[in-house]
Protein backbone atom coordinates (compact mmCIF):
# COMPACT_ATOMS: atom_id res chain seq x y z
CA UNK A 1 0.00 0.00 0.00
CA UNK A 2 1.51 3.46 -1.42
CA UNK A 3 1.23 6.44 1.58
CA UNK A 4 1.71 10.25 -0.09
CA UNK A 5 -0.45 12.21 2.17
CA UNK A 6 2.30 13.10 4.06
CA UNK A 7 3.95 16.64 4.78
CA UNK A 8 7.38 17.50 7.07
CA UNK A 9 7.08 19.93 9.33
CA UNK A 10 9.99 21.89 11.43
CA UNK A 11 9.51 22.67 14.91
CA UNK A 12 7.60 25.21 15.16
CA UNK A 13 4.49 23.55 13.92
CA UNK A 14 4.40 20.96 16.26
CA UNK A 15 2.83 20.90 19.65
CA UNK A 16 3.83 19.07 22.72
CA UNK A 17 1.11 17.25 23.05
CA UNK A 18 0.79 15.95 19.55
CA UNK A 19 4.84 15.00 19.95
CA UNK A 20 4.27 13.73 23.43
CA UNK A 21 1.04 11.25 21.82
CA UNK A 22 3.63 10.17 19.01
CA UNK A 23 5.95 8.86 21.86
CA UNK A 24 3.10 7.56 24.26
CA UNK A 25 1.65 5.55 20.66
CA UNK A 26 4.69 3.86 19.80
CA UNK A 27 6.51 3.50 23.54
CA UNK A 28 7.49 -0.25 22.70
CA UNK A 29 8.65 0.39 19.05
CA UNK A 30 10.96 2.90 20.13
CA UNK A 31 12.17 1.99 23.69
CA UNK A 32 15.25 0.58 22.54
CA UNK A 33 16.33 2.24 19.95
CA UNK A 34 15.52 6.38 21.41
CA UNK A 35 15.73 5.92 25.03
CA UNK A 36 16.76 9.75 25.85
CA UNK A 37 13.62 10.58 23.69
CA UNK A 38 11.70 8.04 25.64
CA UNK A 39 12.31 9.39 28.94
CA UNK A 40 12.66 13.21 27.92
CA UNK A 41 9.03 12.77 26.91
CA UNK A 42 7.50 10.72 29.68
CA UNK A 43 5.30 13.98 30.74
CA UNK A 44 3.43 16.72 28.96
CA UNK A 45 5.68 18.64 31.21
CA UNK A 46 8.79 16.78 30.26
CA UNK A 47 7.55 17.01 26.15
CA UNK A 48 7.41 20.91 26.77
CA UNK A 49 10.90 20.79 27.89
CA UNK A 50 12.30 18.68 25.49
CA UNK A 51 10.82 20.52 22.64
CA UNK A 52 12.45 23.63 24.48
CA UNK A 53 15.66 22.15 24.23
CA UNK A 54 15.37 21.28 21.16
CA UNK A 55 14.28 25.06 20.45
CA UNK A 56 17.71 25.92 21.71
CA UNK A 57 19.76 23.31 19.93
CA UNK A 58 18.06 24.93 16.72
CA UNK A 59 19.06 28.70 17.01
CA UNK A 60 22.65 27.36 18.24
CA UNK A 61 23.26 25.58 15.18
CA UNK A 62 23.70 22.27 17.12
CA UNK A 63 20.66 20.41 15.66
CA UNK A 64 17.40 20.28 13.85
CA UNK A 65 14.20 18.88 13.78
CA UNK A 66 11.55 17.51 11.23
CA UNK A 67 8.19 15.94 12.15
CA UNK A 68 6.21 13.64 9.70
CA UNK A 69 2.45 13.96 9.77
CA UNK A 70 -0.51 12.52 8.12
CA UNK A 71 -2.53 14.75 6.00
CA UNK A 72 -6.03 13.31 6.23
CA UNK A 73 -5.38 12.93 10.53
CA UNK A 74 -3.24 16.03 11.37
CA UNK A 75 -1.27 12.91 13.50
CA UNK A 76 2.55 13.06 13.74
CA UNK A 77 3.58 9.87 12.56
CA UNK A 78 7.37 10.21 12.47
CA UNK A 79 10.40 12.05 13.73
CA UNK A 80 13.77 12.85 11.78
CA UNK A 81 16.43 14.71 13.72
CA UNK A 82 19.97 15.86 12.95
CA UNK A 83 22.25 15.85 16.22
CA UNK A 84 25.65 15.56 17.35
CA UNK A 85 26.33 18.67 14.07
CA UNK A 86 30.05 19.50 14.18
CA UNK A 87 30.97 22.59 12.78
CA UNK A 88 35.10 22.00 12.70
CA UNK A 89 35.16 18.82 10.24
CA UNK A 90 31.10 19.50 9.10
CA UNK A 91 29.40 16.12 9.89
CA UNK A 92 26.32 15.43 11.67
CA UNK A 93 24.17 12.32 12.78
CA UNK A 94 20.67 11.18 11.76
CA UNK A 95 17.99 9.69 13.54
CA UNK A 96 14.78 8.49 12.93
CA UNK A 97 11.89 6.91 13.68
CA UNK A 98 8.23 6.21 11.56
CA UNK A 99 4.89 5.16 13.86
CA UNK A 100 4.83 1.97 13.90
CA UNK A 101 1.58 1.69 11.31
CA UNK A 102 3.28 3.25 8.93
CA UNK A 103 6.37 0.99 8.57
CA UNK A 104 6.94 -0.03 4.82
CA UNK A 105 5.78 2.23 3.04
CA UNK A 106 8.21 4.18 1.84
CA UNK A 107 7.57 7.35 4.49
CA UNK A 108 10.67 7.67 6.02
CA UNK A 109 12.92 6.70 3.45
CA UNK A 110 11.70 9.65 1.61
CA UNK A 111 12.27 11.89 4.73
CA UNK A 112 15.26 10.35 5.19
CA UNK A 113 16.27 11.25 1.04
CA UNK A 114 15.24 15.28 2.25
CA UNK A 115 16.76 15.41 5.07
CA UNK A 116 19.54 14.19 3.36
CA UNK A 117 19.69 17.10 0.99
CA UNK A 118 18.91 19.53 3.67
CA UNK A 119 22.51 18.50 5.26
CA UNK A 120 24.82 18.76 2.24
CA UNK A 121 22.83 21.91 0.80
CA UNK A 122 21.86 24.16 3.40
CA UNK A 123 24.31 22.86 6.61
CA UNK A 124 26.90 22.23 4.12
CA UNK A 125 28.06 19.52 5.83
CA UNK A 126 30.78 17.30 4.61
CA UNK A 127 29.37 14.15 5.92
CA UNK A 128 26.60 12.70 7.35
CA UNK A 129 26.20 9.36 9.40
CA UNK A 130 24.20 7.06 11.05
CA UNK A 131 24.76 4.84 13.82
CA UNK A 132 22.02 1.34 13.94
CA UNK A 133 21.92 -1.31 16.45
CA UNK A 134 23.05 -4.38 15.20
CA UNK A 135 19.73 -5.91 15.02
CA UNK A 136 17.58 -2.60 13.45
CA UNK A 137 17.90 -4.18 9.78
CA UNK A 138 15.00 -1.64 8.74
CA UNK A 139 17.22 1.40 9.46
CA UNK A 140 20.57 -0.16 8.05
CA UNK A 141 18.52 -0.98 4.62
CA UNK A 142 17.49 2.76 4.91
CA UNK A 143 21.31 3.54 5.53
CA UNK A 144 22.20 1.21 2.59
CA UNK A 145 19.47 2.25 0.13
CA UNK A 146 20.72 6.34 -0.03
CA UNK A 147 24.30 5.30 -0.44
CA UNK A 148 25.66 5.55 3.10
CA UNK A 149 28.62 3.04 3.50
CA UNK A 150 29.03 0.94 6.62
CA UNK A 151 32.43 2.16 8.24
CA UNK A 152 32.40 -0.48 11.48
CA UNK A 153 30.77 -1.52 14.18
CA UNK A 154 31.46 0.52 17.33
CA UNK A 155 31.51 -1.76 20.53
CA UNK A 156 29.56 -1.12 23.34
CA UNK A 157 29.18 2.57 22.04
CA UNK A 158 24.93 2.84 23.02
CA UNK A 159 23.19 2.39 26.36
CA UNK A 160 19.74 0.89 25.10
CA UNK A 161 16.39 1.44 26.59
CA UNK A 162 17.18 -1.45 29.48
CA UNK A 163 20.62 0.20 29.87
CA UNK A 164 22.53 -2.24 28.65
CA UNK A 165 25.66 -1.30 26.45
CA UNK A 166 25.41 -2.29 22.70
CA UNK A 167 27.77 -2.07 19.56
CA UNK A 168 25.99 -0.13 16.76
CA UNK A 169 27.03 0.00 13.33
CA UNK A 170 28.27 3.13 11.91
CA UNK A 171 27.49 4.18 8.46
CA UNK A 172 29.02 7.81 6.61
CA UNK A 173 27.92 9.03 3.16
CA UNK A 174 30.33 12.04 1.99
CA UNK A 175 28.82 14.64 0.04
CA UNK A 176 31.48 13.52 -2.52
CA UNK A 177 29.07 10.19 -2.60
CA UNK A 178 25.87 12.05 -2.61
CA UNK A 179 23.56 11.38 -6.04
CA UNK A 180 20.33 14.34 -5.31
Amino acid sequence: MKFDNWTIQRLDAVLPSEFFQLIEDNKSHIEKTFPITLSSCSSIEKTIEFLENNKRKEREEDGYYFYLRNEDTQKLIGYVCIKNVNKSIMKCELAYFIDQNFEGKGIISKAVAQTIAFCFHELMMNKVYICTSKINAASQRIATKHGFRQEGILREEFKNGQAILEDIVYFGLLKSEFQS
